[in-house]
């Protein structure tokens, strides 16, 4: 056949491949919006982005400097424990609040809920021998199934303290001094501490004509301040709720200390007024809604932050007993440290932003050993110094230092690689001024 005879083969534009090239399109933008959509953060979980982390970490850092200050020392756990330690410190229904699983040799874990349980369980293993009283903190997050709020989020982080074995006035007053201590070097401008009593107002159940086998389901009712739903309770179970009441109704000092006799919480209060401890109030009606707490009880409240206030809790418990261990007279506090966290944006309480101490800028490559040179130098020396990696110009880089929050650049051009002196300029005032490298070091 010749070449003129060869058919012309005709593909109208919307033919098959125009069709498969515009499938495979498709098909990859769908794959795409499912791999975002599956990479997601989780529900109730956060990012932090470097300003959040400065923070976070300025904030973390003053409590661990507090607990250092009171001789406390820090211990950690594993984010992961078996799920009976959980259950055996608050009932088997946390487990609906709680991430549990199995693993591949199935036994049944849980992500940490709290760090009270795992504490006392790292006690019972490894520090049962070791000399009383121990003064123990703690920082890490920790998980919780619950819908997410302002404050309240699936992943959270707690400081925390612990005093095992000390004499229980003197653990107390050490533990409540502590805590303060924690919220005053948060920067919180306002917060109030509410001290109560567990034991008494078991007491003051039992008088009323609830035993104490019958307890349990009103405490919760009367950490949440729900007096209606205490009353029908109460008459229910045929008790007198009038002196209940009247009890559960008083706030304020120590006047109020006639309707808790016995609680000991006069002396604590003594120790506290030594202290220089101020800002409480005693609430009788604060019952933690736990049942291994035995003796004081405290929270802490900002009120900036409206109903969800609390931001602090503690007391003192039996808790290793029940985990296994022997008996030791414990006293400790959580902090909610993501609720400070928010109660430092609603109060407005400024935090100090990390300054860089020096940005160097080399304006070419003969300049770029030198500026190396002198940034090591400045590290060793112990300050912080970055550099411009990126070949910007003068003013770009300079832009670009102040922007990182650096306090001084540092320009090293040619005249400056000749001479030996640095071009030192205040990003906040724009002066200049020649500086040898020894001169920076000396800061």
């Amino acid at each position: 056949m010749k070449a003129a005879e060869i058919p012309r083969i005709y593909i109208p534009p919307c033919s098959c491949l125009h069709r498969m090239s515009r499938d495979e399109g498709e098909q990859k933008r769908t794959g795409n919006e499912a791999g975002r959509a599956a990479v997601q953060r989780p529900k109730g979980t956060r990012d932090f982005l470097p300003a959040d982390m400065e923070k976070r970490r300025w904030l973390e850092t003053n409590f661990r400097k507090t607990a250092g200050l009171f001789g406390f020392r820090e211990v950690a756990t594993p984010a992961f424990e078996h799920v009976e330690l959980f259950t055996l410190r608050s009932g088997p229904q946390i487990i609906e609040d709680m991430y549990d699983f199995r693993d591949k040799g199935g036994r049944h874990l849980a992500l940490r809920p709290e760090l009270t349980a795992p504490t006392m369980r790292l006690f019972i293993e490894g520090m049962t021998g070791d000399p009383k009283p121990l003064k123990l903190f703690y920082f890490g997050n920790c998980f919780r199934y619950e819908q997410p709020q302002k404050g309240r989020y699936r992943e959270f982080w707690q400081f925390g303290a612990e005093i095992l074995g000390a004499k229980r006035v003197a653990g107390e007053v050490e533990l409540l001094c502590l805590a303060d201590a924690c919220l005053k070097a948060s920067g919180l401008k306002r917060y109030v501490l509410r001290i109560g009593h567990v034991g008494v107002l078991r007491n003051v159940l039992e008088d009323a004509g609830v035993p104490a086998g019958k307890q349990a389901p009103l405490m919760p009712i009367i950490d949440k301040g729900d007096h209606d739903h205490l009353k029908a309770a109460l008459e229910d179970l045929g008790a007198d709720c009038g002196h209940v009441m009247d009890v559960l109704g008083s706030h304020g000092g120590r006047e109020i200390l006639s309707n808790v006799p016995g609680s000991g919480l006069g002396e604590v209060l003594d120790g506290l007024a030594s202290a220089g401890v101020g800002g409480y109030v005693i609430e009788p009606g604060i019952a933690r809604g736990l049942d291994y707490y035995t003796g004081m009880v405290f929270e802490a409240d900002v009120p900036d932050l409206g109903a969800e206030k609390q931001v602090l809790g503690g007391g003192t418990y039996a808790l290793s007993e029940v985990l296994g261990g022997e008996r030791i007279e414990s006293t400790g506090f959580a902090i909610g440290f993501d609720r400070v966290l928010v109660a430092l944006d609603a109060q407005e309480v400024p935090i100090p932003r990390s300054r860089l101490d020096y940005y160097l800028i080399p304006m070419g490559p003969s300049e770029r050993p030198l500026a190396l040179e002198a940034l090591a130098a400045l590290r060793r020396s112990g300050l912080s110094a970055d550099i411009d990696i990126s070949d910007r110009n003068l003013s770009k880089a300079l832009k670009y230092a102040s922007s990182s929050g650096a306090q001084n650049a540092v320009i090293i051009g040619e005249s400056e690689r000749t001479s030996g002196n640095l071009t030192v300029r205040n990003l906040a005032s724009g002066q200049q001024r020649p500086a040898r490298l020894e001169d920076l070091l000396k800061r």
